[in-house]
């Protein structure tokens, strides 16, 4: 099953994509917000283009697990997606996963200078793949 991941930013949505078999999440591109009607339509689209069954949108929530200001952004921006498209949406907790996709450039070996820039798409992998670990076990 195909899955189409969304971090939805302020100013940038980071999209990945799964491989055929739910199994390897990878970044696809970077979106800049424009509104959430128009972003959920881009994000439909993309969907659609893709073939996914599935959309993952990341929220973040606080150290209690309670919702935060983005999250409930992310929550009426999952809103707008369904409304496009028959699809189901399932909200992920994205946590960290800034963090994370600025440590796989690190280890990587990206040099300083090639780490400038968005992060979003692979922000975007991050919650992929830990939703298809997640769904794995």
């Amino acid at each position: 099953m195909r899955i189409l991941a969304v971090d939805p930013g302020e100013k940038h949505i980071g999209i990945a994509l799964s491989d055929p078999t739910g199994t390897i999440a990878t970044p696809l591109k970077v979106l800049l917000h424009i509104s959430r009607p128009l972003d959920a339509v881009a994000i439909a689209n993309l969907a659609q283009q893709h073939k996914v069954e599935m959309i993952i949108i990341g929220q973040s929530l606080d150290e209690d697990g309670s919702t935060t200001p983005q999250s409930r952004r992310a929550s009426r921006l999952a809103d707008a997606i369904h409304q496009q498209c028959d699809l189901p949406v399932t909200m992920w907790d994205e946590s960290f996963s800034t963090h994370e996709a600025r440590q796989a450039r690190i280890e990587m070996g990206t040099t300083r200078r090639n780490r400038q820039g968005h992060l979003d798409d692979l922000a975007a992998a991050v919650i992929l793949q830990s939703y298809l670990d997640s769904s794995a076990n």
